[in-house]
C-alpha cells in the first residue's frame, strides 16, 4: 500500500464529518447561546468564542453520536428567552412528552453524568416537559437509561450560568477556572494550567533511591 498512511486518512474523514455535524455557532451573537455551551465547562465556551483551537480527533463515538441528533426520528429544536439572551436547545427525541437524549459513551455510567443531567433538565425547561430520559449508549451495543423529573433549582443554576458566560463574553473576561477529568483532553489546557512536557521514565529507585538491607 506504499507509504501512505491510510489509517490516518481514514480518522482525518471521520473528524472533519464529525465536526459537520456539530452545532453551528455564530461567535459574533453573544446573544445566541446554545445549551450545550452552558452544561460544559465556561473556559471552554468561552475560548470556542474567542480564540478557537481545533479539537482533537474524537474518532467514531464521536461520529456515532453525531449522527443520531442528525437523525429526523423526532429530534427537536426550541428556543428559551432570558433577559435579551436566546438560548437554543436541541432534544434527541420527545415521545409522549418524555424528553430523550442520547449520550454516546466509552462505559456504562452507574448514575447520569452531572452535565448531562443539567442539559435534560435545561430541555424539560425549554420543551415545557415534567420528565425525561438519558439513553447511555456503548460502541458495542450496551445501554443504560436515567429517567428525571424536572427541578426547578437545577434550572436556576442553569440561567445562573447562562448569564454569567453571556456577561463574561460581552466584557470579554475569562470564566473562572472549573477543573474537571475533563480537562486532560480539552484543547484549551494551556490557557489554564502548566504547559504540558513530556518526562522520561521515572523510577522510584531514581527518586529515592534503593536501600540495600544490611547484614
Amino acid at each position: 500500500m506504499g507509504d501512505r498512511d491510510y489509517r490516518q486518512i481514514i480518522t482525518s474523514a471521520i473528524d472533519s464529518f464529525t465536526r459537520d455535524l456539530r452545532p453551528k455557532i455564530d461567535v459574533k451573537d453573544n446573544k445566541t447561546i446554545h445549551v450545550f455551551e452552558i452544561v460544559r465547562c465556561l473556559r471552554r465556551s468561552y475560548f470556542d468564542r474567542t480564540a478557537p483551537k481545533e479539537e482533537e480527533v474524537v474518532g467514531f463515538y464521536g461520529l456515532i453520536e453525531g449522527l443520531l441528533r442528525k437523525m429526523s426520528y423526532g429530534s427537536a429544536q426550541g428556543e428559551f428567552t432570558v433577559d435579551d439572551i436566546k438560548l437554543k436547545a436541541q432534544a434527541d427525541m420527545i415521545v409522549d412528552n418524555i424528553v430523550i437524549t442520547l449520550q454516546v459513551v466509552t462505559a456504562l455510567p452507574e448514575n447520569p453524568l452531572p452535565a448531562d443531567a443539567l442539559y435534560l433538565n435545561a430541555c424539560l425547561w425549554i420543551f415545557n416537559k415534567d420528565e425525561g430520559v438519558i439513553v447511555y449508549i456503548t460502541g458495542d451495543g450496551k445501554e443504560s437509561s436515567f429517567y428525571l423529573s424536572k427541578d426547578k433549582k437545577m434550572f436556576e443554576e442553569f440561567i445562573r450560568r447562562v448569564r454569567v458566560l453571556s456577561s463574561l463574553l460581552g466584557e470579554k473576561k475569562v470564566p473562572i477556572l472549573e477543573p474537571s477529568p475533563e480537562c486532560n483532553t480539552c484543547q484549551y489546557y494551556e490557557e489554564c494550567y502548566i504547559k504540558k512536557k513530556r518526562s522520561s521514565n521515572i523510577s522510584f529507585d531514581s527518586l529515592f533511591g534503593s536501600r540495600k538491607e544490611e547484614k
